[in-house]
């Protein structure tokens, strides 16, 4: 009950602040939200695979990256007049959200299924390395890519077109990026709660055990790679409309090493922590920001403390740890 109440505390609480930022004159702090939703997302999608499946990847970010230049190459074609690609028909590419963040999701998906085929044949710092080589030959790609801008990256003049909704509005875009965290979360819950997410579960805690169960953990651990890089792609696709702008930096490894930590600061294996985690994390980072550029010297011991006292982080700490049984 009380993991409950704070649940359902923070979802009022994110319904709501477009009005109390709006009474109480701070307008700006919507756009800072809609941030950290979109931070969350990708912070969830990487929790799926340290929390519950025990893969430890610093290539994380490179499915951000891609998601979000799904959508940048997609508004440059578009705006340009230019085909993407003419064979086998002729494509002038999109501004219509419901186009490019589904796309943009779908191509992070492959990225994943293709990454993670290779990744999973190996394990332990094997896997952490070459998911982060993997990230960095994407980064040095796009970094290549002199028509989209190479290392200065991509501007985009608006956010994309929904029917209904205009996401040039920050109130608007941010019950969209609400929306859909809310159904990446239902989704990874259900995930988590099944029989897919038992058997990861079980891999994680004992691999050689479901092997001699007869389970074949390979092919469940590159589903919830494929979920995961999805998702990530999702917050890249947001992440693009929000600042209107996509760079190579987004898939530098620095990213996924950020994600990693909102996942520790707020819970690995709760998935509602990361959540959490990523608002204290660009909460921080945009106070101490203004105080000293070397912000992050005060990340480290917060984070030390965080993982020294909170094993299941701060919303374990605040929700209780979970008593196992047998």
């Amino acid at each position: 009950m009380r993991k409950i109440l704070i649940v359902a505390s923070g979802a009022v609480l994110l319904i709501l602040l477009p009005q109390i930022a709006a009474l109480t004159g701070g307008e700006y702090y919507i756009s800072f939200f809609s941030r950290v939703l979109i931070y969350a997302i990708a912070a969830v999608s990487l929790d799926l695979l340290l929390g519950f499946s025990g893969m430890v990847s610093l290539g994380h970010a490179a499915f951000v990256g891609v998601g979000a230049y799904v959508v940048g190459i997609f508004f440059y074609h578009s705006s340009e007049m230019e085909p993407l690609f003419t064979w086998p028909f002729l494509f002038q590419g999109s501004e219509n959200g419901l186009v490019v963040l589904p796309l943009a999701v779908i191509i992070s998906a492959l990225f994943a299924l293709v990454i993670g085929a290779l990744s999973l044949r190996t394990k332990g710092m094997h896997f952490i390395m070459i998911t982060l080589a993997f990230a960095q030959m994407i980064y040095y790609f796009f970094v290549s890519l002199e028509k989209y801008g190479g290392d200065d990256g991509l501007s985009l003049y608006s956010r994309s077109a929904l029917p209904g909704l205009d996401l040039g509005d920050d109130v608007q875009f941010y019950y969209l990026c609400l929306g859909l965290l809310a159904l990446f979360l239902f989704l990874c819950v259900r995930i988590v709660g099944s029989r897919f997410g038992l058997v990861l579960r079980g891999g994680c805690d004992n691999e050689r055990r479901l092997k001699a169960l007869g389970v074949n953990s390979y092919m469940y651990k590159l589903a919830c790679f494929v979920i995961a890089g999805a998702g990530a792609g999702l917050a890249g696709g947001l992440l693009a409309n929000q600042t209107e702008y996509v760079s190579p930096g987004l898939m530098h490894w620095t990213l996924s090493g950020e994600l990693m930590v909102m996942v520790l600061i707020g819970g690995m294996g709760t998935l509602f922590g990361p959540v959490l985690g990523a608002a204290v994390f660009l909460f921080m980072e945009e106070s101490l920001a203004m105080v000293t550029e070397h912000w992050m010297i005060y990340m480290g011991p917060f984070l030390l403390l965080v993982v020294v006292f909170a094993k299941k982080g701060l919303f374990g700490l605040i929700a209780g740890e979970e008593k196992k049984h047998g």
